[in-house]
């Protein structure tokens, strides 16, 4: 594939308004989910032990669906994407608390989108049907943070929505970024 010339077009993300929209939806769903679950299930029980125990499974559970948040990224990388898994990278970014997943090779914009959004079904609409199911609050709780903590990928999202499918997507390996490559324009001269 070949892209002009020019210099890519920065896609980058204001993480302090990510921060707060995050917060803001976060609290919404976690209303609204534990609403919806006390109107269908009419069963809500408290107690300090099973706050404590409830505290304690949700952590456990929340660090786990944020590392398999970056896992299913680097999924949809090889598998919209087609990237090799040598060319997949994955950390933590301490400097602006955040964990990442990346790939060296860049993707065709519609082979991002996809990756870009495959944690969100997976880590977050996903347990909260689970958690529906089996009358869960530790897991409805996971699936509305994970929900919200795909607000970035959104916006991401959000903004590849402007450029060719065919448009190539490089990710930034440390920062919340990316560089999109516009396709050659065809020579309608040349048919």
């Amino acid at each position: 594939m070949l892209t002009n010339n020019k210099e890519p077009i920065v896609i980058e993300l204001d993480l302090k308004k990510l921060m707060i929209d995050n917060f803001v939806i976060t609290s919404g769903l976690v209303i609204l989910f534990t609403a919806i679950q006390y109107i269908c299930f009419k069963d809500f029980h408290f107690s300090v032990w099973n706050m404590v125990g409830g505290t304690a499974l949700f952590v456990v559970l929340y660090i786990i669906f944020i590392i398999l948040h970056e896992v299913f990224h680097l999924i949809g990388f090889m598998l919209f994407g087609k990237v090799p898994f040598k060319a997949l990278k994955y950390g933590i970014n301490l400097e602006l608390g955040i964990a990442y997943a990346t790939t060296e090779q860049p993707l065709f914009n519609h082979a991002m989108k996809k990756a870009l959004l495959l944690p969100f079904w997976t880590t977050g609409i996903l347990p909260t049907i689970v958690g529906f199911y089996l009358n869960s609050t530790v897991l409805i709780l996971i699936g509305a943070f994970l929900i919200a903590g795909a607000v970035g990928d959104f916006a991401m999202y959000k903004e590849l929505r402007k450029y060719p499918r065919d448009a190539l997507i490089r990710d930034d390996p440390k920062l919340p970024k990316l560089y999109v490559y516009l396709p050659l324009e065809k020579d309608s001269s040349l048919k």
